[in-house]
């Protein structure tokens, strides 16, 4: 039998129904939508499915953002076209095996054996023979070899000229085509299977059962029936997710627009959650305790549920998918950095948000992580590959490294630098700025600093502002320094300090000029005052100024080159910053003054601190808030997060697993022959004996077999 690439053709009145079931039924048909399965499921692997769409405008634009929503390219496997795809594939693939199916079974039953002698002269496995046996016992003999070697036999007699011949006809492999029937059977199978575990009831109930999707916020037990799926629904597949202590019942089925409520027949209550890392900080292993309470009998049965390893009730399979924070307990300390703001602590949890006010000024805190455990690289990067070295992007750094395929020579030195919070602020105008700050200082390049992050949308790095430490290890001293910094007395008091204790006695125009210096360095550093970019005119042609630099290592450049020929200007530069670093240094010990501690000892540490310091508050004057919220203590609160699923195709697309295995294995490696043995009488005790052999594929086994057939059955060596 030969498989053709035609389909069914049926009698009918009509010419476009009988082209269509052609086409339907056609194997052109069924390859096409197997390739455009085939790149579907490409495209669904590279782009990330069911992300905020927010993430996709950032990735695509806002164009192309909107055409792939419409063509539910960040859903694929939901889709409707897909699922179209898939339905056609099982009907196409069902009248496949009907049109072909009773042709196999036919041909399975037939010998064949009405072939005629000069047909087997056209067979390319072909041999003659003389027997010294008449006809009639050497086809026993012949059908007896043939039969205990495996093959179907039938003998036939025929009456000739020359008397009465023998046909032997015998066949082997015929689960060869067996297979064929498996294998597109398997196709039927795991298509109704993915349809039936696929989103395809969900669908229907909202097309004809007025399910609608919700999109308001609020209690899981105050949304209306109409968003909600009952406990019957007999396929679903949603997320359900549960803290440490809490029990939920109600798993969430993501839409395209908002999301749909499915009400389980049990509850599920998490006990603890247990995860363990390695020396990554990648989690090993998360697992998750829990006792699952009947709503009908009220049976409580206790369960643990690991990844590959799910639990099971009344038919719903609950899967270990992954952890979050359940509502962690922290506590802030607010610290002023870039304003003036006072000191002050705040508590809120995690996913919730508290209000501030800083004059006019309205601010909106969000608590939107924590993280107990911060494994970061800290080996050595080599200065010659041109990355800014005041660049601190740990978690970057750590995470383009991770896999055991993604290989590399630098040597890495992981440390676990302890717990961190992330947050938003968010002004009256919805823009908000993410911050990532680490609880505990960090040692980077010899220095002990606070590592303090930001970034203004999710598709960036952290940036982070390095912070030295105090002699007591806090970040109090920079924060009376950045203070006294903003306060036009002690300036005033710190320069005068400088130019005494650099000037001889005696000298006092000397003093007066250094002291004048001084002020003009450390009010630009200050931002007391105002400079423009260097070549930019204070007044552009709209009427309109442009916004000048102020504060900061900046500003004090931007100074130099504005009013210091280029000639003199690196003198002048180095001049400046011994200046400006004298001050700021009698700054400092005004401020301990102050403050009722001792004065800082002139040492390789002190002067590390101030060297580290001058950078830092350069740096405030771009930090985007006028304070930073420094992690004081939390309390942890694990969340599980388990997908929830009743999947009644998953029987059936295991039964097309292996019915495909079994097919593809049937027509890869059983190969079905046909042997024709014509026996015709040549004397009264002898016969001439004429064979042929036919095999689906040409291979040198078939060579072999046939030269092995020719030796046993009619005694020809080769």
């Amino acid at each position: 039998m030969t498989v053709s690439t035609q389909g069914l053709h049926i009698r009918t009145g009509s010419r476009i129904v009988s082209e269509l079931v052609e086409l339907l039924s056609s194997m052109r048909f069924a390859i096409s939508l197997l390739t455009v399965i085939c790149i579907a499921s490409v495209i669904g692997t590279v782009v990330k499915q069911h992300e905020p769409f927010i993430n996709y405008v950032n990735q695509f634009g806002p164009f192309w953002a909107d055409v792939f929503a419409s063509a539910n390219l960040y859903s694929v496997y939901s889709a409707w076209w897909f699922l179209l795809i898939l339905a056609f594939l099982v009907v196409s693939t069902s009248l496949c095996i009907a049109r072909n199916t009773p042709k196999i079974f036919a041909d399975l039953k037939a010998y064949k054996e009405n072939i005629r002698e000069q047909s087997l002269k056209a067979f390319p496995h072909r041999a003659e023979g003389e027997l010294g046996e008449t006809p009639e016992a050497a086809a026993n003999r012949i059908g007896q070899a043939l039969l205990g070697s495996g093959w179907k036999v039938k003998l036939q007699s025929r009456t000739t000229a020359a008397g009465t011949g023998w046909m032997v006809a015998a066949k082997a492999g015929a689960a060869n085509k067996i297979g064929y029937l498996a294998a597109h059977s398997a196709i039927v199978l795991v298509c109704i299977g993915g349809l039936l575990d696929g989103d395809l009831m969900v669908r229907a109930q909202t097309w004809f059962n007025g399910k609608t999707p919700f999109m308001g916020g609020g209690l899981i037990a105050d949304v209306p029936a109409q968003h909600r799926l009952s406990a019957s629904n007999p396929t679903f597949r949603g997320n359900l997710l549960v803290t440490e202590g809490t029990t939920a019942g109600t798993a969430i089925l993501a839409q395209p627009q908002g999301v749909l409520l499915q009400d389980l027949p049990f509850s599920v209550e998490l006990k603890k959650f247990i995860v363990e890392y390695y020396d990554t900080g990648m989690p090993k292993l998360f697992a998750s305790e829990i006792v699952i309470h009947d709503n009908e009998t009220g049976e409580s049965k206790e369960a643990r549920v690991e990844v590959n390893h799910p639990a099971s009730h009344r038919g719903i399979n609950i899967y270990q998918s992954s952890f979050d924070d359940g509502g962690s307990r922290v506590k802030l300390q607010a610290v002023p950095l870039n304003g003036p703001t006072r000191p002050f602590e705040i508590e809120g949890t995690i996913g919730s948000s508290t209000a501030l006010s800083n004059g006019d000024d309205k601010l909106t805190l969000e608590y939107t992580g924590l993280r107990v455990i911060n494994v970061e690289n800290f080996a050595t990067s080599n200065a010659a590959d041109g990355v800014d070295v005041r660049k601190v992007d740990l978690r970057g750094s750590i995470e383009s490294r991770l896999g055991s395929g993604h290989k590399t020579a630098t040597e890495k030195t992981l440390r676990n630098v302890g717990p961190s919070v992330s947050y938003k602020l968010r002004d009256a105008a919805g823009q908000a700025v993410e911050y990532h700050n680490y609880m505990l200082p960090v040692e980077i390049d010899g220095a002990r600093v606070y590592l303090l992050g930001l970034r203004e949308t999710p598709a960036e790095p952290f940036r982070y502002l390095r912070i030295p430490v105090d002699d007591k290890d806090g970040l109090d001293g920079f924060v009376r320094l950045r203070a006294a910094l903003g306060d036009p007395q002690l300036r005033d008091l710190a320069v005068r300090r400088y130019a005494a204790s650099a000037v001889e006695d005696g000298r006092p125009e000397l003093a007066e000029a250094l002291a004048a210096s001084a002020t003009r360095a450390l009010g630009l550093f200050a931002g007391a005052e105002s400079v423009n970019a260097p070549g930019v005119q204070p007044v552009v042609a709209n009427g309109t100024t442009d916004k000048p630099i102020r504060g900061g290592l900046q500003a004090v450049s931007a100074f130099l080159e504005n009013n210091v020929p280029a000639a003199e200007r690196e003198r002048a530069s180095d001049v400046l910053v011994r200046i400006l670093n004298g001050t700021l240094f009698e700054l400092m010990q005004i401020s301990r003054e102050r403050a009722g501690l001792p004065p800082l000892e002139r040492s390789e540490a002190t002067q590390q601190f101030m060297s580290q310091s001058v950078i830092s508050l350069s740096d405030t004057f771009f930090y985007p808030a006028p304070m930073t919220f420094q992690l004081k203590d939390f309390t942890h609160v694990q969340a599980s997060v388990f997908q929830v699923a009743r999947a009644p195709g998953q029987n059936i697309v295991y039964l097309g697993c292996l019915l495909l295995i079994l097919g593809v294995f049937a027509m890869l490696y059983v190969r079905e022959r046909r042997l024709w043995v014509w026996l015709s009488p040549s004397g009264e005790q002898s016969s001439q004996a004429r064979m042929a052999l036919s095999s689906n594929r040409k291979t040198m086994d078939a060579d072999r077999e046939f030269e092995l057939l020719k030796t046993q059955l009619l005694k020809v060596h080769p």
